[in-house]
This record gives structure tokens, sequence and C-alpha cells, in this order.
């Protein structure tokens, strides 16, 4: 399949931008404050070593590798999210679109882990739908079906429906997706971001081949997860 890859060449998330200029401003503030207001500077150097610290930790939450998957996409599922393999391809009930069984595979994010989130197959966006819920813990099972999430159906050239299930977590309550009925979507595309910790699931047909086992870790837009027939 001919296509146009239009990678994004960041290092830190767009999504992250405000936020970085917030935290800078605030934390400058507090402490130019302390080392201009107080003549003992010793509260001012433990409080500017733990705005570094913190800081630090808010531009490694907001970093954006640039990745390439330079391989083969026909049939291959690739995560579209770093972390953890919580579920290795279960057969569940997918009952807000598809109504049959599919295999999932879901992806837990920590908070160390890069928050962007790409797609997992090449093709056509059919549907975009967010859905407002609970925040329960990303990990548990009921997450899936409770918690507040966004779906995104992907149709492959063959002709193959993917779903991929953007999740909201106990911290993670801010879900962008960038998709949009009826553009082309390719591997090496942000499909959207999750701030603070989430997990993203992967909806595939019965006859997929899963590659990964429970607890694996993974790379987003790198680690193939399923071949498709």
């Amino acid at each position: 399949m001919g296509r146009l890859k239009r990678l994004k060449k960041i290092r830190i998330h767009r999504e992250g931008t405000h936020t970085l200029i917030g935290g800078a401003m605030l934390l400058l503030a507090l402490n130019a404050a302390l080392y201009y207001g107080v003549e003992n500077k010793l509260p001012f150097y433990i409080i500017a070593g733990i705005s570094l610290i913190l800081y630090g930790i808010l531009v490694n939450f907001f970093r954006c590798p640039i990745r390439y998957f330079g391989k083969e996409t026909e049939k291959v599922v690739v995560a579209p999210a770093d972390g953890r393999i919580v579920v290795a391809g279960e057969v569940v009930d997918e009952n807000e679109y598809f109504h049959d069984k599919r295999r999932m595979i879901s992806i837990f994010m920590s908070v160390v882990n890069v928050h962007a989130n790409w797609y997992p197959v090449d093709g056509t966006v059919k549907k975009v739908a967010h859905q407002n819920g609970k925040f329960m813990k990303a990990w548990l099972p009921k997450a899936s079906t409770d918690n507040e999430r966004s779906m995104v159906v992907i149709e492959t050239p063959e002709g193959v429906e993917v779903m991929a299930r953007q999740i909201a977590g106990a911290m993670a309550r801010r879900i962008v997706t960038y998709a949009e009925p009826g553009e082309e979507c390719y591997i090496d595309e942000h499909m959207g971001f999750i701030k603070f910790g989430s997990r993203v699931d992967v909806y595939l047909p019965l006859d997929a081949e899963v590659l990964v086992e429970l607890n694996q870790q993974t790379t987003g837009n790198q680690t193939v997860i399923a071949k498709l027939k």
C-alpha cells in the first residue's frame, strides 16, 4: 500500500506545552519569592532542589520520542502505547461496537511511561466516540467498560476492523483523541494522548495471532503485538 508518512518530529508532546510553561512560571515565582524574601537561604535551596526534581518528572512525563516503525505494516498490529501487557489475547464480549466476541490485548501505562498513543494499524478511521464514566484504577478488568474512555475503530486495507480504546484511570482524567472519522491513519502517527497513567485496549478478530505475553513490556509504535489473518 502506497502511503505518505506524516511523522511528528517532536521531543516534548504538544499536550504538555501549557502545563510545562505554567509549571515553570509557578516554580520560578515561588523560588524567587523565597530567595528575595527570606534572609536565611536554606529554605530556598531546599525548595529549589525539590522544584527541579518535580519539574524534571513533569518534563519526563510529556516526553515524546521520535519513532518510525520502518517495517512492512500489512496485517501487522503494533502496540499503541508504552507500558505493560495486562491482558494478552483473552476472548471477551465487546458490546459497544462489534457486539460479538473479540480478542483483547490491553496495555497499562504507569506514570513513568511515554503517554502518547499511536495507531495500532494502517487503515481508515471508521468511528470515533467518547464515553463518560468512572475513574477506577486502570488495571482493573471493569475499567474497560465502566471508566471514561474513547473508542477509535479502524478498517485496514484488507477490510478488517480493529478497535483501540483509550481508558482513563484513577489519576488520568484527560483523554485526548486526534482521530477523525473518514481520515486515513498510519502506524507512525499519533492517535492521541492520555495524561498521568492509564491503559489502551486493542480489540481484534478471533483469528488474529497474538504475539505478546502477560506482563511483557511494550514500546509504542515498535512492539508487534499481533498479526491479522
